[in-house]
């Protein structure tokens, strides 16, 4: 099965909004690390007078859901004041995209997140203080603290261990903290009872949909980047899952052809479908 992406999700993938950073930025939030696999920085401007944000950039390193929630967060809070930007959840940004794919509502909370950050930069609140504010690192694997997950959870009401992982990424890697977690959420549970709060469900694609999104992607998303080191691939066959491509240009033949394929890959398994095969068909 797919994730079901809305198709506001791929519009802000495909086509993100305000990528780069403000010039002479008022306020600089940076989140997340590209050893943990998922990276944002956000650049606000602010007037002055009126606390207003008057424009905001994001850059990332991340899957496409966080691309797409980047691009929906900066489009949400320009024109807001600081304090109403601050009222932006992270379901607040998965909601207006159509919803997220459970496994990736953590981009969401990235957002969120690096909006405090960036706020708090340009309000003089040090991350030194906000560390500490935060408590200590639970899940020493991704960075997550006592005091985000007891707010993750309890504004998301998180109902369990793989809601926690999928939120925060806490759990996912080592596994030391999960006895942790699980304290955390029974005291939750003990306090708030159960309201349940729709996802993006998996759903099926059918094979002219298949197609048309990995035809797209290649074009808009891994095309582009080939092209701009003399490099391209050309689209030779999808079967199912199986899709064939041949590198062209500075690609055919590169020593790094094996790192570029692998990430191709990874681009249609985490848009189009989890089990797509990428096969490279070589020059006789």
């Amino acid at each position: 099965m797919a994730w079901n992406y809305s198709e506001l999700v791929k519009q802000h993938f495909f086509q993100p909004k305000n990528v780069g950073r403000v010039e002479n930025a008022d306020g600089t939030g940076d989140v997340g690390s590209i050893a943990c696999g998922d990276a944002l920085s956000l650049t606000i401007a602010v007037d002055k007078n009126t606390d207003i944000i008057t424009d905001a950039k994001f850059q990332t390193f991340g899957c496409g859901s966080a691309i797409a929630a980047s691009s929906m967060l900066t489009e949400m809070i320009k024109g807001k004041t600081l304090d109403e930007a601050l009222k932006v959840s992270n379901a607040d940004i998965a909601k207006a995209l159509g919803g997220l794919p459970p496994e990736k509502m953590h981009c969401s909370v990235m957002g969120r997140e690096a909006l405090e950050a960036a706020v708090n930069n340009y309000r003089g609140i040090t991350p030194e203080a906000h560390d500490e504010e935060e408590g200590r690192v639970i899940c020493t694997c991704f960075g997550v603290t006592e005091g985000k997950l007891r707010h993750v959870i309890a504004e998301n009401d998180l109902r369990t261990l793989e809601d926690i992982t999928n939120y925060t990424k806490a759990g996912g890697g080592c596994g030391a903290c999960i006895d942790e977690l699980e304290i955390l959420l029974e005291e939750h549970l003990q306090q708030k009872p159960h309201t349940p709060t729709p996802t993006a469900a998996r759903q099926p694609l059918t094979n002219l949909q298949r197609i048309s999104l990995i035809q797209e992607l290649l074009d808009h998303e891994v095309r582009p980047i080939l092209q701009e080191d003399a490099g391209d691939l050309e689209l030779v066959d999808i079967d199912g899952l199986r899709v064939t491509i041949r590198m062209v240009g500075q690609c055919s033949g590169c020593r790094a052809a094996g790192l570029t394929t692998k990430w191709i890959e990874d681009k249609l398994r985490e848009i189009v479908d989890p089990a797509i095969e990428l096969h490279v068909k070589e020059d006789l």
